[in-house]
């Protein structure tokens, strides 16, 4: 493979353990509510930093968006906004599922859906060819790892409510509705390459262009987020939180959004590192990379130290499948 492509494949690493870490931050956060935390780091990882970054490294932002035409800045920014649905429905999810089913569900169909969608629509003659044969037996083998992964959180989670009935059924159908919603943020990135690709045109390298996409995409995410979180401030009568000290919970929201938009920022790197399957391989291998990170953090944390053996065990055999899953994409990016 050409050195390009190795440094694709370094780099959707990097995403990989930012992403997965970019949560961790929260633990630490003692004074403020969630919704505090959350509307912080909305604003900074939607607005703020990739506002910066795309003035830093593309420039004449104004220049290019004004020489698209509406609906070429409009698909983007409302796949984005379906995210911002997504990132709302995901909270709502895990509280009523648990941790362990409800990132089964969601990150096994929103890995599934953000690696299949941009072939279909973008690189179909890919699936006839040894390539593709290798793609589609990476997706089946991370889905098989994350299934054994989250078996084993769910042995470790001993105190998990066990629900039924229509307020159980209610919870499957937003985690998957959840799942079908979440890789939106990749189409938008993926459909939204008109912006990239008239930002090259203007003089801007392929890498920097990518940064183009974000602020447009984003800012429809940002709409739902912000929404969920004024309800809740205003239900649960935390917006006074904000008149005390802001030190360390904002440091922690912002390195949250700093993590968190880092990876994002660096997986469009990669995808252009890739090559023309980068949006789909890329976007599975980053995902794989964020879960092997969370669950290794975990480990390293002590988290898993109360756990029986037989969960440990699973674990393991979960983080062997996604290795397995990482090596068949690469090879399938070939």
């Amino acid at each position: 493979m050409p050195a390009i492509v190795w440094g694709g494949l370094a780099l959707t690493l990097v995403a990989g353990l930012c992403s997965g870490n970019s949560m961790l931050p929260m633990k630490f956060a003692h004074r403020w509510q969630w919704e505090n935390t959350w509307l912080i780091f909305s604003l900074f990882s939607l607005v703020i930093i990739p506002w910066t970054l795309a003035i830093m490294l593309a420039g004449n932002l104004r220049g290019i968006y004004c020489s698209l035409l509406p609906g070429q800045l409009l698909l983007p920014f409302i796949l984005g906004a379906a995210w911002g649905v997504a990132q709302v429905l995901f909270g709502l999810s895990i509280a009523r599922l648990g941790q362990a089913l409800g990132f089964a569900i969601i990150i096994s169909l929103g890995s599934l859906g953000g690696t299949l969608v941009p072939l279909l629509f973008k690189n179909r003659a890919v699936f006839a060819t040894s390539n593709g044969a290798l793609i589609l037996s990476g997706l089946a083998v991370m889905l098989a790892g994350i299934v054994l992964s989250a078996r084993a959180g769910s042995r470790r989670e001993q105190e998990a409510k066990k629900e039924t009935g229509s307020g159980y059924a209610l919870a499957l159908a937003l985690a998957v509705l959840c799942g079908l919603l979440a890789p939106m943020i990749n189409y938008s990135f993926v459909f939204g390459q008109e912006i990239a690709a008239r930002a090259v045109q203007l003089g801007i390298s392929p890498i920097r262009a990518a940064y183009t996409v974000w602020p447009v995409s984003l800012a429809g995410g940002l709409l739902p987020n912000l929404a969920y979180c004024f309800y809740l401030l205003s239900k649960k009568k935390t917006w006074g939180l904000f008149l005390g000290p802001w030190m360390p919970d904002a440091g922690f929201a912002v390195l949250m959004a700093v993590l968190w938009m880092g990876a994002l920022a660096i997986y469009g790197v990669a995808s252009v590192c890739l090559g023309a399957l980068g949006t789909s391989v890329g976007w599975g291998l980053t995902q794989i990379l964020a879960i092997m990170s969370a669950n290794i953090g975990g480990l390293l944390a002590g988290e898993w130290t109360a756990a029986p053996a037989s969960a440990r065990r699973t674990l393991y055999a979960g983080l062997a499948l996604l290795t397995a899953a990482t090596v068949l994409l690469a090879a399938g990016n070939r």
